[in-house]
């Protein structure tokens, strides 16, 4: 791979140039799920695929990563230093705030929220505690759940849970979500709420006389943005929508055009084979809009 490098970053340089081109538009707010697949050490250390993943995040306002393994808790930070250092348009444009390290056993996993302070703020956060009597720990990860401020959209605010559902318990972690959203009902006053992340909800998966049972999906009050037949994979063997974006409350729904729902395909957007594509990450990135507030007449 270490031949692709020049075109790599090629690749890099022109999209940045159009990230920096972006970052100066409207108020309207977009927002990114993305699997980085096992993101740490290894990762960080090869400038090309980090190229890749700086211009993913920011082509977004607000971006949930998922997947990050950095045991040493060190490559995460880098990352973000190097995001500050070279695809932003204004000093430490770009902020986070990261789970604890999720899991069962040894296998660990964090979220992380990568987001332009200039548009959006942190109002409050909390890990979902799982304790829920009678199904006590429901989730391989627990939702790590971001309420954030957003003065130039079209609503205030909203709550933003993530999850990365273990593949085998997709059907019950994803009916889970329901308990979730209830507990954020209970805490928190917004009603604008965008569910995201990797659902694992495709494939053999979540069979297809499931869904019925899934209270996330049998409630009509829930918007599914990502409908079952979407590839949300890198692979061309594969043609699964595993990464979904599900929206509550009237005000939320109305802000978010369906039409914005946005599969990125980076492989052909930036001219990847698929083998340099996949050393990025097995997913694409999802993203939806939120519009702008409207301008005061007069």
């Amino acid at each position: 791979m270490s031949g692709s490098v020049s075109v790599w970053r090629v690749v890099s340089w022109m999209v940045l140039g159009m990230v920096l081109g972006l970052s100066g538009g409207g108020s309207a707010l977009k927002i990114c799920t993305f699997n980085i697949q096992s993101f740490g050490e290894k990762k960080i250390e090869k400038p090309e695929v980090v190229d890749v993943i700086l211009a993913l995040i920011a082509r977004c306002d607000i971006m949930l990563v998922m997947e990050i393994k950095d045991l040493s808790a060190k490559a995460f930070p880098q990352l973000m230093t190097q995001l500050n250092s070279d695809y932003s348009s204004r000093k430490n444009e770009y902020n986070y705030v990261i789970s604890d390290r999720l899991g069962r056993k040894s296998y660990k996993e964090q979220y992380a929220f990568i987001y332009r302070q200039r548009l959006v703020s942190v109002k409050e956060v909390y890990q979902y505690p799982d304790t829920q009597p009678g199904d006590e720990d429901a989730f391989s990860r627990e939702p790590f759940i971001v309420w954030f401020s957003s003065p130039k959209t079209a609503v205030q605010d909203f709550v933003i849970i993530p999850i990365h559902t273990t593949p085998e318990t997709s059907v019950r972690e994803i009916n889970e979500l329901y308990d979730v959203f209830q507990d954020v009902k209970q805490r928190w006053t917004s009603k604008n709420v965008i569910i995201m992340g990797d659902f694992n909800a495709a494939c053999g998966y979540v069979p297809k006389k499931q869904w019925s049972s899934i209270r996330l999906r049998s409630d009509s009050s829930f918007l599914w943005l990502t409908g079952d037949t979407i590839d949300t994979t890198v692979k061309e063997s594969t043609d699964c929508a595993y990464d979904r974006v599900v929206l509550h409350g009237d005000k939320m729904i109305q802000a978010v055009n369906p039409t914005s729902l946005d599969v990125f395909d980076f492989r052909r957007a930036y001219g990847l084979t698929e083998l340099q594509a996949l050393a990025v990450s097995d997913h694409y990135p999802v993203c939806i809009t939120v519009k702008a507030a409207p301008r005061n007449k007069g």
